[in-house]
């Protein structure tokens, strides 16, 4: 791009900011400087961003000027002269544009006279039709809010009036109760409910008359449905009393009428109840009403004479049917039960006479329903069955056939109660048989009890001392009644650990208890104690053994036993050891040595040996004058011990033959030989102490072997006498040692 500005124009504008070098002239006034300056300054702080220059700029590129003095004088007598055209072409242009407005104007003018006549016959038109256009708007109205009444009319109509065909269908006897009828029920009940919304508004009198209508319709509905269904029942097939749809869908309806419905179930029950007894009598003699029934089934009567089996044919007879009736039911009032319960729950708003307690929520149970029902069914039923069964247990008087009677009613009653329910009469009729079967059955024991208690030779103890037959008929009955109770559903349930819970107890308390104390009480006729205690041994063996087998017998009365059992144990116990003690002649010195023995009896303590007792008793010395322990008796005693101890064992065992049980008179005589192998070892240390007490030598240890004389003791030898304190003489060359040599190691390897 050429450049604008003149040559050294930049240069001179440094040189005025650079002073002059010397000898230069002086520059011109100060007032011509300022204007230069001004000028420089101006120029030089003019922005050249500026869109003015820019454009100024590029128009003088456009046109390929160069900054010359001739040029800068011709450029803007160039630039006046185009601005002078341009401002001639645009007078040029605006006087078109004059012209053009002129014609406008006119035409505006023209338009503006035709409007404003227009507008003057517009408003003369307007004042002709104004009339005529507000009387037909009005006709209008008229008309479309006649329309509107007539289409709310008809759909008035069409909802809330039933016609008079309608009306012969719901209501009139003769015409069918099927689809049709539930539909026109259905819209009728539609229609009463509807009536509500017209008793909100003003006039409440057509809601009203409408709602009286629709009320009467509906009970003459739920009537005819009543009496229908009431029909229908009188006509089933009672023989196999399956539920028709139709008549399931009227029940349904006419839960909607909870008095309706009730009645209806009523009648059904009783027509059940007819029926089931008269099916019931057909299978007890197979003859109802003069005609004769299958041959091939034989009535339940024909086994009277056995009393389980009879019980247990009616029961089974019953239970049969009721599965069967319940299973017919049961659609009516399982699968259809919601809708029972809708109906009913609604019903309460229009029969609110129906509730028993205004608080109370009434909800509907299909399965109890089912369950009440079917129980009303069986009423004639169970009265029939508990006649049979109360004559026939009563005329029993076998007490273990009556226990199964029993366990047999227990079963049932627990199989109706999960069928019908705990609280059903089925339930509860099988429970009163049960108790009063089990009532009968102590009474029969009762009796067996007091006939015995008068028969004194049956209650006589054998000679033999074993358990009386009484009472093994008793046991044998008794584990008949414990098989059968083991084998019963209930018998698991019993709980052990406590007797009022075990069903068991008062069978043992009617069937053992008396029996045994009738046993114990005839031991008092037996004079001998050792006979006494080994019959009631042998009598309490035999229970014990027999009762252990069934836990729910064992857990009340092995206890009592076992105790028992442990004092005979301590009575035998006693006898032997005596026996023992007598036979062996021991108890001679035990009974002169009584007075130095540590405890008040002699048979029941341990004595103390020299080994454990250092110190001898006080004046022990006084055992050698006792008269069991002077030389003769000693030595008779001594013989009498050797005579007895090569079959001591055998003899000891003899003893107690008569007890049945082996191992237990092994017990019993291995702890009483124990008893007298201390009581023996007690003897032996008084002898010791006494042969220490008076200084003789070689006394005999308890082992066998001798012991050394001491200091003392040498100077007495050589056949010399020594007096005791009380001045009774004793060869120094034997002592009490001597003559009773027997050692305890030695019992007890004898007896042993």
């Amino acid at each position: 791009m050429a450049s604008y500005f003149p040559p050294g124009a930049a240069s001179g504008h440094a040189s005025a900011r650079t002073p002059s070098p010397a000898g230069t002239p002086l520059s011109p006034p100060n007032q011509r400087s300022n204007a230069l300056s001004n000028r420089l300054t101006s120029v030089l702080s003019a922005s050249y961003a500026d869109s003015d220059i820019r454009d100024a700029l590029e128009t003088l590129s456009l046109r390929g000027v160069h900054n010359t003095a001739e040029v800068r004088r011709q450029l803007r007598l160039d630039v006046q002269k185009e601005v002078v055209d341009s401002n001639a072409t645009i007078v040029r242009d605006f006087g078109k544009v004059a012209e053009q407005l002129k014609r406008i104007g006119t035409v505006i003018s023209s338009l503006n006279q035709t409007c404003d006549e227009m507008r003057k016959h517009i408003v003369l038109a307007r004042q002709d039709t104004t009339p005529v256009l507000e009387e037909a708007s009005a006709l209008m109205s008229q008309k479309k809010e006649a329309e509107t009444k007539q289409q709310l009319l008809d759909a008035f109509a069409k909802h809330f009036i039933v016609s008079d065909e309608e009306l012969m269908i719901l209501t009139s006897a003769e015409e069918p109760i099927n689809d049709q009828f539930f539909d026109v029920l259905g819209r009728v009940k539609q229609v009463h409910r509807d009536c509500e919304v017209l008793l909100g508004g003003e006039n409440q009198r057509l809601g009203l008359e409408l709602m009286e209508k629709s009320s009467r319709n509906l009970n003459s509905a739920y009537q005819k449905l009543y009496k229908w269904i009431q029909k229908e029942f009188g006509s089933l097939n009672l023989e196999d009393p399956r539920i028709s749809s139709s008549i399931r869908r009227a029940l349904r309806v006419l839960a909607e009428r909870p008095s309706l419905f009730h009645s209806c179930l009523d009648f059904f029950a009783e027509a059940r109840d007819y029926v089931l007894s008269d099916a019931f009598h057909y299978a007890l003699t197979d003859a109802v009403a003069g005609t004769a029934g299958d041959k091939n089934v034989k009535p339940i009567e024909f086994s009277a004479h056995d009393p389980l089996r009879y019980i247990g044919d009616m029961l089974a007879w019953v239970h049969s049917t009721t599965v069967s009736e319940r299973e017919a039911l049961e659609a009516l009032f399982v699968a259809d039960g919601e809708e029972l319960a809708r109906g009913i729950q609604a019903g309460l708003s229009s029969e609110p006479w129906s509730r028993i307690d205004e608080n109370e929520e009434v909800t509907f149970d299909g399965h109890k329903a089912l369950s009440d029902l079917v129980n009303r069914d069986l009423i004639g039923v169970s009265r029939s069955l508990r006649q049979r069964v109360e004559l026939v247990i009563q005329g029993h008087d076998d007490p273990v056939t009556c226990y199964k009677v029993v366990n047999l009613l227990s079963f049932y009653r627990a199989t109706f109660a999960k069928l019908l329910g705990p609280g059903s009469n089925m339930a509860e009729l099988l429970e009163t048989l049960e108790k009063f079967t089990l009532s009968h059955f102590e009474h029969l024991m009762h009796e067996g009890v007091n006939q015995l208690s008068t028969d004194h030779t049956a209650l006589a103890p054998p000679d033999d001392l074993s358990t009386p037959q009484f009472l093994l008929d008793a046991l044998e009955a008794l584990t008949s009644l414990m098989k059968t109770h083991e084998a019963s559903i209930g018998a698991a349930d019993d709980n052990p650990t406590s007797p009022s819970d075990n069903r068991f107890t008062p069978v043992l308390r009617a069937a053992l208890d008396p029996f045994l104390d009738l046993a114990n009480s005839s031991a008092n006729d037996l004079p001998d104690p050792t006979s006494r205690a080994i019959y009631l041994t042998n009598i309490h063996l035999t229970t014990r053994s027999t009762i252990s087998e069934y836990p729910f017998a064992s857990a009340t009365h092995l206890t009592p036993l076992s105790t028992t059992l442990s004092t005979l144990r301590m009575d035998l116990l006693e006898i032997q050891h005596r026996y023992l003690l007598h036979t062996s002649g021991l108890q001679v010195l035990l009974n002169a040595l009584e007075p130095f023995s540590p405890s008040s009896s002699a048979t029941t303590s341990v004595p103390a040996t020299k080994s454990e007792h250092s110190d001898p008793p006080p004046n022990i010395a006084d055992i050698a004058s006792l008269p069991a322990f002077q030389p003769e008796a000693l030595v008779a005693i001594s013989q009498q011990l050797d005579d007895f101890l090569p079959s001591a064992l055998m003899d000891a065992t003899d003893h107690l033959k008569y007890v049945r049980s082996a191992t237990f008179v092994k017990s019993v005589t291995e702890e009483a030989v124990e008893a007298f192998c201390r009581d023996f070892e007690f003897v032996e240390g008084m002898i010791i102490g006494v042969d220490e007490a008076v200084g003789k030598i070689d006394v005999v240890r308890a082992d066998g072997g001798e012991k050394e004389e001491d200091d003392d003791e040498k100077e007495g030898v050589d056949g010399e006498k020594k007096d005791t304190e009380e001045g009774e003489e004793v060869d120094e060359e034997g002592g009490l040692r001597r003559l009773f040599p027997r050692t305890t190691g030695e019992i007890r390897v004898l007896l042993s």
